[in-house]
């Protein structure tokens, strides 16, 4: 249960910094830059929102390498983020959930889907990151 709690925290604070940024990027950026340019300047800092955010979830919830419950709050954090994409695309946006499939195929997209790869890898990196460094 721990576990649950670390992966729907750590997800539900990154999602929460990811939908302002979001909102900045396709109201502001996108239309002066073009979508892939500003995926390419949110990406760093979401992805360096994540990795504060996931280090802070580790410790509060006790979750190391040594336990493997770094990979589950990984998993079930990047399930959290696909099915409140999804949602958000079908009631936000009006996209089918086909829709919301082919945007991976789009370089914005694949950029997208590359770093919420990175946000479910994030816990395992940080945690093992944590464990070998020196104190």
């Amino acid at each position: 249960m721990n576990t649950l709690r670390a992966a729907a925290l750590y997800f539900a604070a990154t999602f929460a910094a990811g939908f302002v940024l979001g909102t900045l990027r396709v109201l502001l950026i996108a239309p002066r830059w073009g979508e892939v340019a500003a995926v390419l300047l949110e990406l760093p800092i979401m992805l360096g929102i994540a990795w504060l955010v996931c280090g802070l979830t580790l410790r509060r919830f006790g979750i190391s390498a040594t336990n493997h419950r770094d990979i589950g709050m990984g998993a079930m954090a990047f399930l959290f983020l696909m099915a409140a994409e999804f949602a958000l695309g079908i009631l936000a946006f009006g996209r089918t959930p086909a829709d919301s499939l082919a945007a991976y195929a789009t370089a914005a997209g694949a950029l997208g889907l590359a770093g919420q790869l990175v946000f479910a890898a994030l816990p395992v990196v940080r945690s093992r990151w944590q464990r070998f460094r020196p104190q």
